[in-house]
């Protein structure tokens, strides 16, 4: 083998690998290039001949896949067939697995009699469990549903964006007519809260859409109004069985007064056709291809969807699915600490609570703290570390307050797990998250990021080509506690003494230890 052509496969083999471990397609990557340099940017073709080790890439080319991917040339023309760094097995979507034993007591028959008496005992509603199972089944399934993917494109046509003109269009198509009415928010109680509610709209069979007359001001929620009831019509025949659109309460409802005590056979029913066509909703307006070449030409800037017309919610909700990163977690939180939607692709620890209210929120996670800010900036990106099981993880989050149609505020948060990313670019990734962890551990909570750290993470910000992530090296990185008992700073949060509060397999673990040192 020639050096020429030896060189040549080396770069390939490493230019594909670099390629798939970052989720890219051909013609993606040939899209990044001609953002950084459009004149000297490859083609796709050109790109594929560079894999195969057809061609070797201009010195213009290399510099530009070098700054594309933060490495220097030197690695790609080192003639070293190795083309990654070792990286851990990245934790799974959502809440943890386990296996069940002795497996008699999870029968199917034992099951349906203990759930019923679990929801009376807790005081949790049927809906918020099947919302539960439904979120656990997105986590696990990592928010891959094709089919209704399928479903809203053959439907669009994969339009985007799409106005409002061309969501009532294909409601003539669909034999669906639109009919307005007028109310204003009113105050209600919900599971204890004090808040705003609204009806925004709701389906009525056979294809009656009413619409609140406030949504004529509001483009981006009225966008996705239409295209949620347009997805009731084309994925359950429009039967009506679709729960309203209300600002305010529980996920896809009303609020409720007082939990329920039970669980409605046609409570995990209604809850998977909310699901459904929410999904249908997003995946009609961002298209998976066409949204994803705009959250990237954008940098997965948030704020970006002002300019089509897509609510917050919307944009950070599709970025956690055509993202070619599928390490993102979502969180939609109102005062004090109620999680109305939750998405963890990522595997974070929720905070610690019930299935909705967090009990005791922990002030550094961004998302609470914005919540407690009365003023301030609205919005922000912060870099966590959250210690769980002994382990560090690293964390970084986009943070928005804002509030909904009835005026209620709540906090949207998106983010990422920042050490899968790490290990592919770097060995020194868990010795980047220790000193990260060591810093705000010495600073009472939070400290700046040290250099060889924070340059680590803003070459991976370049990769993933996401904003904010860079911009919250501009910030401290903070302590996050999934729990106030195993706080790992000095002191708490209100400057008292740290808890006195010990588990009994600590307490164990110490009697154990002590038994084998003294024999």
């Amino acid at each position: 083998m020639s050096l020429h052509t030896r060189q040549s496969h080396f770069l390939g083999t490493k230019l594909r690998a670099l390629r798939k471990r970052n989720g890219l397609t051909l013609e993606e990557l040939s899209a990044r290039c001609s953002q950084h340099d459009p004149e000297k940017a490859p083609s796709v073709s050109y790109l594929s001949m560079i894999e195969s080790g057809k061609r070797v890439p201009s010195a213009a080319v290399l510099d530009l896949l070098s700054a594309l991917f933060q490495r220097d040339t030197a690695w790609f023309l080192d003639n070293n067939p190795e083309t990654e760094a070792a990286v851990a097995a990245p934790r799974g979507g959502g809440a943890a697995t386990v296996p069940l034993e002795p497996a008699f007591l999870f029968s199917k028959e034992l099951l349906q009699a203990a759930i019923p008496e679990l929801l009376a005992q807790t005081g949790t509603s049927g809906k918020q469990f099947a919302h539960l199972l439904i979120r656990s089944h997105q986590e696990i399934s990592r928010n891959d549903f094709p089919d209704l993917e399928r479903a809203a494109e053959n439907v669009g046509q994969r339009q985007f964006p799409l106005g409002v003109d061309d969501l009532l269009r294909l409601y003539k198509q669909h034999g669906l007519k639109v009919q307005w009415f007028e109310r204003k928010p009113v105050p209600v109680r919900d599971n204890g809260r004090e808040l705003r509610s609204m009806l925004r709209s709701f389906y009525e069979t056979p294809g009656t859409i009413y619409l609140n007359r406030a949504l004529e001001h509001d483009p981006a929620r009225l966008k996705f109004d239409l295209a949620s009831h347009l997805g009731h019509r084309i994925l359950h025949g429009g039967d009506g069985l679709k729960a309203a659109h209300a600002t305010g309460g529980e996920p896809g409802g009303s609020p409720q007064g007082s939990p329920g005590t039970g669980m409605s056979p046609q409570d995990v029913l209604h809850a998977w056709r909310d699901f459904e066509c929410s999904f249908f909703a997003g995946a009609l307006l961002c298209p998976k291809v066409p949204f994803r070449r705009f959250l990237t030409r954008e940098s997965y800037r948030v704020e970006a969807g002002e300019k089509i017309q897509l609510t917050p919610a919307a944009v950070m909700r599709r970025m956690t699915k055509v993202s070619p990163y599928p390490y993102w977690h979502f969180f939609d939180a109102y005062p004090p600490g109620y999680l109305r939607a939750v998405y963890r692709g990522n595997g974070i620890p929720l905070p610690w609570g019930n299935m909705a209210q967090v009990t005791d929120p922990c002030p550094h996670w961004a998302v609470f703290r914005m919540l407690d800010q009365k003023k301030g900036p609205d919005r922000g990106s912060q870099i966590s570390v959250l210690r769980d099981g002994g382990q560090s993880l690293l964390y970084c989050c986009h943070s928005l307050r804002t509030t909904d149609m009835a005026g209620n505020p709540h906090v949207l948060s998106v983010g990422i797990d920042l050490v899968p990313a790490l290990r592919s670019h770097t060995p020194d990734a868990d010795a980047f998250v220790e000193a990260i962890t060591e810093s705000c551990i010495r600073g009472r909570g939070e400290a700046e990021i040290p250099k060889p750290a924070a340059e680590a993470i803003r070459a991976v910000a370049r990769v993933l080509n996401i904003a904010w992530v860079e911009e919250a090296l501009l910030r401290s990185a903070r302590i996050i506690c999934p729990r106030s008992t195993h706080c790992p700073r000095t002191e708490h949060c209100d400057g008292g003494a740290a808890s006195g509060t010990r588990e009994i397999t600590d307490v164990r673990e110490e009697i154990i230890k002590d038994t084998r040192r003294k024999h």
